[in-house]
């Protein structure tokens, strides 16, 4: 056995393959490897290792019944032979060497992998972290840091606005900053509000009165088919009692109708309500918003008007004389957005409030003088549709 201790310097050791039939071993050369044993019956394979190098597993290669063991070759190094890399070469089989780095780490196959297909995964459980490393890599440090900036001035813009602002608002309201008011735009505005604040109260009413109304047209019906019952078993009340329902009937289709004209009638003053006039309610937000904001620029560029005439406060006041500009710019168009589109939303106001009023009107009247004909012809022409079924009850089929 060759005392490896004895000398003072030592190639670094690799995992080498052998491949063996059976019995059938590779002679040492030389006598340079360490005396091997034979494997047991038991399964216990050994190979004589160099001082520091890795045991490798006996692990059977497809079905042949040949197997590799690990050996370490610095006696073959040495001497120059390479026994078992020629029987590799002529195997055309691909090897692993394993890092003495770490002890832990072996060549383990998945169940059923052959050599040919590990080339591709190598040994051990490894995953596929490429899809993961290129998002990760999607994203470099420069763009991420071009975001951060991005938001950073965001939130800059944002925080001297909203400060601008509410500090105008403030001095307004401690009477100490001055307003800008448009006194005719602003009549206008005020008249607007009262009048959306009166029509969503009258839609309210109107909602009430049809939820009441289908409670009394509801009713009508069942006190109809009392009656009806009542005019089959008693014989001494039965016309009394089929006029009465035939009188109830009449009702309540009349009632259906007439509930048709209040349903549509309270949906034409809901559309007006929270769409024509809500959008033009948004536009005077908007309007009022862009007043704040010229006048906090302006309270603050006469400030600095009246600031000593230093280079410092000189590009201050250019700065806030173009801000100023620029928001007397959007200010006025909003005034102008807004001037118009109240000018537009009375126009429509008083023609969508002008055919309501009618309708309602004409059915109210139509309904309780009980005139059946002129509450259908009013309904069509409004092209009010409601479900009307004038269909006998089972009690009047077989009666």
């Amino acid at each position: 056995m060759v005392d490896i201790s004895q000398s003072t310097e030592i190639p670094p050791a690799t995992t080498e393959i052998s491949l063996t039939n059976g019995n059938d071993s590779p002679a040492p050369p030389n006598g340079e490897y360490g005396d091997s044993k034979p494997s047991s019956e038991n399964g216990d394979k050994s190979a004589s290792m160099s001082p520091g190098s890795n045991p490798l597993p006996n692990t059977p290669i497809g079905g042949g019944g040949q197997s590799y063991h690990g050996s370490t070759s610095v006696g073959s190094r040495l001497a120059g032979e390479d026994i078992v890399g020629r029987r590799i070469n002529k195997k055309k089989i691909t090897t692993h060497t394993q890092s003495l780095n770490d002890p832990h780490q072996s060549p383990v196959f998945k169940g059923g992998q052959t050599i040919g297909n590990s080339n591709s995964m190598g040994f051990g459980n490894s995953l596929d972290t490429t899809n993961n490393t290129n998002k990760m890599s999607n994203l470099t440090l420069q763009e991420v840091q071009q975001v951060a900036a991005v938001k950073a001035e965001n939130l800059k813009t944002w925080s001297v606005k909203t400060y601008r602002c509410t500090k105008q608002l403030l001095s307004e309201k401690l009477g100490r900053g001055t307003k800008t008011v448009d006194l005719e735009l602003e009549a206008k505005i005020e008249i607007l509000r009262d009048t959306k604040r009166k029509y969503e109260n009258l839609l309210v009413l109107s909602r009430a009165l049809a939820n009441h109304f289908s409670s009394v047209v509801q009713t009508q019906k069942v006190l109809g088919e009392a009656f009806s019952q009542l005019s089959g078993k008693s014989q001494e009340l039965q016309d009394e009692f089929r006029y009465n329902a035939e009188t109830q009937h009449v009702l309540a289709k009349n009632g259906e109708a007439l509930l048709a004209a209040i349903n549509f009638f309270s949906s034409g003053i809901n559309t007006l309500c929270s769409k024509t006039m809500e959008d033009t309610l948004l536009t005077v937000k908007r309007y009022e918003a862009a007043r704040v904001e010229f006048d906090a620029y302006r309270s603050e560029l006469e400030v600095l008007k009246l600031a000593p005439r230093t280079e410092a406060n000189i590009l201050k006041q250019a700065n806030a004389q173009a801000n100023y500009n620029n928001n007397k710019a959007v200010y006025d168009k909003l005034r102008a957005d807004v001037g118009v589109k109240i000018q537009f939303l009375d126009e429509n106001r008083m023609k969508v409030m002008q055919k309501q009023l009618q309708l309602f009107h004409n059915a109210v009247t139509a309904y309780f003088a009980g005139n059946q004909q002129e509450l259908e012809s009013t309904l069509k022409q409004f092209n009010v549709k409601h479900t009307s079924e004038d269909k006998p009850s089972w009690l009047e089929s077989q009666t």
